[in-house]
């Protein structure tokens, strides 16, 4: 199936590592063109080299720290004007965490937030006038703990995905008159670099460790997810194909959220 994406511009956080590289990979293989960001420059470098190497859409990289409001707005600048257009912004930038309720600080909140809802916030409203001229689409990443927070070890991630999700809403309600589109996706556990690191800290086998926790979690698919499966589904959300949905959320946890 062709996406429709070819020759559209794309803003995708967080994307020299992770799910954002997952989705990039997407974008530029269906021949879109694309600007990440990230802190490390080596792996911005190095991502960056890899996309181009799919020999699809046009790849740039920017360092960027999506904490700093600054370093956004010259962000989302620099992706407009690398392509005199922007189709669609990815916010995707983010790290694991969580703890139990009693022992997280005031700091570990404010950091929270800076990175999981104010960096989405702030890039989407940088980014709104270009979108409302392209009539294009906001992806937020979250995760299946916006809808069901579970005990122990989801703060301060849950609550903030959950004004992610709210946010979401609330950006469909009032830009769709303009034609602009925003979606979320909700994670369960994807194959990264952040979920193997222990792993492979540990000198344990990985795929040994993936199918370990698939179990515990009782994940129905019996697995965990692959970046392209998320990378793909979000491509999906971003193109054309997808033109009529908006204020809503994809679960893509391999069945693990218990809502729907």
């Amino acid at each position: 199936m062709d996406l429709g994406l070819k020759g559209k511009a794309f803003l995708v956080t967080g994307g020299s590592d992770g799910l954002g590289f997952a989705t990039a990979s997407s974008l530029v293989a269906e021949g879109a063109d694309v600007t990440i960001c990230g802190r490390n420059t080596e792996r911005l470098d190095a991502a960056v080299r890899s996309l181009r190497a799919l020999g699809g859409g046009l790849v740039e990289g920017v360092r960027a720290d999506v904490t700093v409001a600054a370093d956004l707005d010259g962000l989302v600048e620099q992706a407009h004007a690398q392509r005199g257009r922007l189709d669609g912004l990815v916010n995707s930038a983010g790290v694991h965490s969580g703890g139990a309720f009693e022992e997280i600080t005031d700091d570990a909140w404010h950091d929270d937030f800076d990175l999981k809802f104010l960096a989405a916030v702030r890039a989407s409203r940088a980014a709104m006038p270009h979108l409302k001229e392209s009539k294009g689409v906001i992806l937020n990443v979250l995760s299946t703990g916006a809808r069901a927070p579970g005990a122990g070890g989801g703060m301060p991630s849950s609550p903030l995905r959950a004004a992610g999700l709210s946010l979401t809403k609330a950006l469909a309600n009032e830009f769709g008159p303009d034609g602009v589109r925003v979606v979320a996706m909700l994670i369960g556990i994807i194959r990264s670099g952040q979920i193997m690191r222990p792993a492979v800290e540990a000198g344990r086998d990985v795929e040994e460790y993936l199918a370990k926790i698939a179990d515990r979690m009782k994940i129905p698919l019996g697995r965990v997810g692959e970046p392209h499966e998320f990378g793909d589904t979000a491509a999906f959300l971003l193109s054309p194909r997808a033109g009529y949905l908006t204020g809503t959320a994809v679960h893509v946890d391999g069945g693990f959220s218990p809502v729907i």
